[in-house]
């Protein structure tokens, strides 16, 4: 069997469309004999009839169906190949952006602001995902830069740290430290429920509080757990608990929460922009990490 060209595709695609040869060769702008000539040649290759023809009328067989939906795929494909070449070639793109939720309070909003006004042919597309998933997107190509939390394991990434922050602790409004101003010890949370994030979804989120909490002589008392922060601080809110939680999180600006500083030294939190290694191949995609850089500075 030999392999059709990108000619018969289209001569194939487009009789299959009007299931009639002179409409077809007069939207390809040309006659009808090598048309035919060139679907006949198509089918000795593929050894399948496509077309059924009689004098009154052209049908698609079932073999023609299923080939036409091929065809117009990767015919399909292929123009999308070559706009995506030709916007590179003009300074444009897509970029493929996944980023936690964390980001979107902080670093995120800036970086696309400065990113778009340099550059306003490159397209974005984002998702919100969670740190562990996107280390796999990246590692498999599907990302081109994540906005993650470290660490994350089994990815061969590169990075640099776009946010580093300080934590707080979030308390429902009417709770009794919330009427405090000032900082907040962590031995005074010790009879608390807190509110956290599973230790699988963010290991480095968790053990900070983990330690904090073992430091001032104490494990927490896990009421509930929370993917995304801002369900975390909407149960803190609701009364569930409360929650140490990164300072950019104050930026929700949840009703029903006070924040407080925490009183004991402790690590800062880190936010990766990551990608993987040897992966910045396009003007784009180096633009990119220069104003990430620029925005972390």
């Amino acid at each position: 069997m030999k392999t059709p060209d990108l000619r018969q595709l289209r001569h194939f695609v487009a009789v299959a469309e009007q299931l009639h040869f002179g409409r077809a060769a007069a939207a390809l702008h040309m006659s009808q004999p090598p048309l035919s000539r060139s679907i006949r040649d198509l089918e000795e290759r593929l050894g399948a009839t496509l077309l059924a023809r009689t004098r009154r009328k052209v049908e698609l067989t079932p073999e023609g169906a299923r080939f036409l939906e091929e065809a117009k795929r990767l015919l399909s494909q292929l123009e999308h190949a070559v706009l995506e070449v030709g916007r590179m070639a003009a300074g444009g793109g897509r970029l493929r952006l996944g980023f936690v939720s964390l980001a979107d309070y902080g670093v995120l909003p800036n970086l696309l602001k400065a990113f778009k006004a340099a550059q306003p042919g490159v397209a974005l597309a984002l998702r919100e995902m969670l740190s562990p998933d996107q280390a796999a997107a990246l590692a498999a190509g599907e990302l081109d830069f994540g906005l993650l939390l470290p660490p994350v394991a089994g990815a061969d990434l590169e990075h640099i740290v776009v946010q580093r922050e300080r934590f707080l602790v979030a308390l429902p409004s009417r709770h009794r430290l919330a009427r405090v101003r000032g900082n907040v010890a962590m031995r005074e949370l010790a009879a608390e429920a807190f509110v956290m994030a599973p230790r699988e979804i963010a290991p480095g989120l968790h053990d900070v509080v983990a330690a904090l909490a073992r430091r001032a002589g104490f494990a927490p008392r896990v009421a509930q757990e929370a993917i995304q922060m801002q369900t975390v601080v909407s149960l803190v809110s609701s009364g569930m608990g409360v929650a140490v939680v990164p300072a950019s999180v104050a930026n929700l600006g949840r009703r029903g929460v006070a924040y407080r500083e925490i009183a004991d030294a402790h690590p800062r939190l880190d936010l990766w922009l990551a990608w993987r290694s040897g992966a910045l191949g396009t003007a784009a995609a180096r633009e990119f990490v220069l104003h990430a850089r620029r925005i972390a500075r």
